[in-house]
């Protein structure tokens, strides 16, 4: 009887736990890898920043040249959304009011949910018809058509209105 045991055919690797491990902990962690790789491909870069910039030596720069020239105009506004129509009123500053204004209004964290809107000129300063979410915080930029200067804003969840004004201090 001693000797049927000895002489017992030898398992399929199959039917062996160890080797399971063997083949089956490499496999899902490639699987995993590749998921991942998807994953990040997808959800967009890193940066929230729309601006062209330039990176030399680790350090991230931008050109503060919009920003200088609204500070230098003694730009400021008011963005107000109200019942599905967005408006900027002009606060301080030379606006040029017949001329088309470029709107954006950036989601803090999904890129796909951003919106950019030309605001026509009209009695109080410009405006476009848009319904705008309230229920999370938007990041605002307004400038003209042709870059020349740039203001800054950040609407708060619930919130209707905010002040636009140069990101550089006056």
């Amino acid at each position: 009887m001693e000797q049927q045991d000895q002489q017992e055919a030898p398992k399929p690797f199959w039917k062996t736990a160890m080797m399971w491990l063997v083949i089956g902990l490499p496999t899902a962690s490639v699987f995993a890898s590749m998921a991942l790789v998807v994953i990040a491909s997808r959800s967009g870069g890193a940066d929230v920043v729309r601006d062209d910039v330039q990176r030399v030596s680790q350090i991230q720069t931008a050109d503060l040249g919009p920003d200088e020239q609204a500070r230098a105009l003694g730009l400021s506004a008011v963005l107000r959304s109200d019942e599905g129509v967005l408006e900027v009123i002009p606060a301080t500053g030379d606006f040029r009011r017949q001329a088309p204004l470029r709107l954006v209004l950036q989601h803090p964290s999904r890129t796909q949910e951003d919106l950019e809107l030309d605001l026509a000129p009209s009695d109080a300063g410009w405006r476009a018809e848009q319904a705008l979410d309230d229920g999370h915080d938007w990041i605002v930029l307004l400038a003209p058509a042709d870059g020349e200067w740039r203001l800054h804003g950040r609407l708060p969840k619930q919130q209707h209105a905010t002040r636009l004004a140069p990101s550089l201090a006056p």
